[in-house]
């Protein structure tokens, strides 16, 4: 060796630098941020429906504590009305048979509640002088069974 050249120590490159990250980081970033987005919007949706869902089942109840048969029935009505017009909206011009045949078709039972059953006073209930107390409660069952289908279904 010669003492005459002056021979300096190896000097490594600078560590790379954490910032601004490798194209793969950021793709792996957008990719968490689609992820977390999607899933607060899913939550968010099924947290609004819940929350609806459950609006309208406590307006059903509430139908409940009413105790004039024809108000009772009236407002039984109206829900189950406002219900299939959600889930269907062509539900809103059936009348007469074809209205109590969708709600069949919209209940798990199969003896036809509705058509051939206590829902047949909601055709000719509002009609009716007198309602007998024992015939709307008959239908809230059904009409309830209904009802939560029809809510659910949105």
């Amino acid at each position: 060796m010669n003492p005459e050249l002056q021979l300096r120590d190896i000097h490594l490159p600078p560590e790379p630098s954490w910032w601004p990250p490798a194209p793969g980081w950021w793709l792996l970033a957008i990719v968490i941020g689609l992820v977390a987005w999607r899933l607060t919007r899913y939550g968010l949706r099924s947290w609004r429906a819940r929350q609806r869902s459950r609006a309208l089942q406590e307006q059903f109840d509430a139908v409940l504590l009413v105790t004039e048969p024809a108000a009772q029935l009236a407002a039984i009505s109206e829900l189950l009305r406002r219900a299939a017009r959600q889930s269907d909206p062509a539900a809103a011009a059936l009348v007469g048979r074809a209205w109590l045949e969708f709600l069949d078709r919209s209940t798990d039972a199969t003896a036809a509640p509705f058509s051939r059953g206590p829902g047949r006073l909601l055709l000719d209930g509002p009609y009716r002088a007198h309602l007998d107390v024992g015939s709307v409660r008959a239908l809230i069952a059904p009409a309830r069974q209904c009802f939560l289908k029809l809510v659910r279904a949105e």
